[in-house]
Formats: C-alpha cells, sequence, structure tokens
C-alpha cells in the first residue's frame, strides 16, 4: 500500500488537507441529517483563528458551502472535529431548508438529534482582549479589528461605557488609536 493510500478508520486520522476534506465529506453522508450533497461545497481554511467551521449561504444560487479550519482540525483531532462537521451540516439543513441559520431553538433541537454541539469549542487563545472600566464585560479578540485599534470610537458591550484593550501575552494596553499604533509598533514581531 503507498504511503497516501491509508485506510480511513478512527485509527488513521487525516494527516493532509486534501485528506481532511475527503474524510469530512465522507463522514458527513453518515450523519442522518437531510441534506442535499449536489448543494453542497466543503473547502479548508487557513485563515481562520477562532472558528473551527463555518456554513456559507448563497442566497442567490441556494449553493452551501462548509468551511473546516484546518489550524481547528490539528488541535482537536478527529473525533473531536466530528461534532464541528455535525454542526455545519445542521446549519447547511437549516440554510437548505428555512434560507437561514443561526443558534436557535430549531438549531438546537436538530443539533441535538446529530449529537453536534450547539456552539463550537474555540481553538486559539485570543491575542486581545477588550475590558469594560467601569464594569466586568470583557470580549476576547484574535485581530485587530476597529474595536481594537481605534477603541476610542466603541463602547462597552453591556453598560456603554468606554473599554481599553489589551495585549493578552504582553500586558501592554491602549484605549486610543495613539496608543495601539505605539503598541504595535514596540512589540513589533511580538505582536
Amino acid at each position: 500500500m503507498a504511503t497516501d493510500e491509508r485506510p480511513v478508520g478512527d485509527e488513521y486520522p487525516p494527516e493532509t488537507r486534501e485528506q481532511l476534506l475527503e474524510r469530512a465529506v465522507d463522514y458527513a453522508r453518515t450523519v442522518p441529517i437531510d441534506v442535499d450533497p449536489t448543494d453542497l461545497e466543503w473547502e479548508i481554511s487557513d485563515r481562520a483563528k477562532r472558528r473551527a467551521g463555518a456554513c456559507i449561504y448563497d442566497h442567490g444560487t441556494g449553493r452551501v458551502t462548509v468551511r473546516l479550519t484546518w489550524d481547528a482540525y490539528r488541535e482537536f483531532g478527529w473525533e473531536e472535529f466530528t461534532g464541528t462537521i455535525r454542526h455545519e451540516l445542521v446549519h447547511a439543513w437549516e440554510f437548505q431548508r428555512f434560507g437561514e441559520s443561526g443558534h436557535g431553538e430549531r438549531f438546537r433541537e436538530k443539533a441535538a438529534a446529530v449529537d453536534a454541539p450547539r456552539h463550537c469549542q474555540a481553538f486559539a487563545a485570543p491575542r486581545l482582549r477588550l475590558v469594560c472600566t467601569d464594569c466586568d464585560w470583557t470580549a476576547d479578540r484574535h485581530r485587530a479589528s476597529k474595536a481594537v485599534s481605534r477603541p476610542a470610537e466603541r463602547r462597552c458591550g453591556s453598560c456603554g461605557s468606554r473599554y481599553r484593550v489589551e495585549h493578552v501575552d504582553s500586558g501592554r494596553t491602549w484605549r486610543t488609536r495613539a496608543g495601539y499604533l505605539v503598541a504595535r509598533n514596540r512589540l513589533g514581531d511580538e505582536w
């Protein structure tokens, strides 16, 4: 048997992105959910930093794309990652049947029926954290969004007060665009 012709049992987890994609498609066929596979596309993401998977719906064509995150698979392993696949299949089912999807009651019921988690577990520690100056509200961030790079223009998600941004690894904080630029410059490769 050639090295790339591996059996597909659970004892042989995918080792490449291509193997993960093939294995996910094969696994999806075993999940008892009424999803039309002819309107389902699959792809692997190397960009996502917090989502293990995503389900994208094209309202114009009705096509559904399931995007699985390579780094999440590497963090979780195959057995745990199958929950992500089932979770995204529930989204695909909702999109195909109702033209919309969320994590509400309908999703919860279908997810329970196929033993899918209602929410996927984060697979990477956040790089940044928003922290309210008046209440206990916090929000984790992985990228330098406007909330991170221009915090003076935003407000706390709970009480509406100002917040500060923390770079988790270094402990450096800022509350303004200028503070962000200074922190980013000083952290350099540590960003």
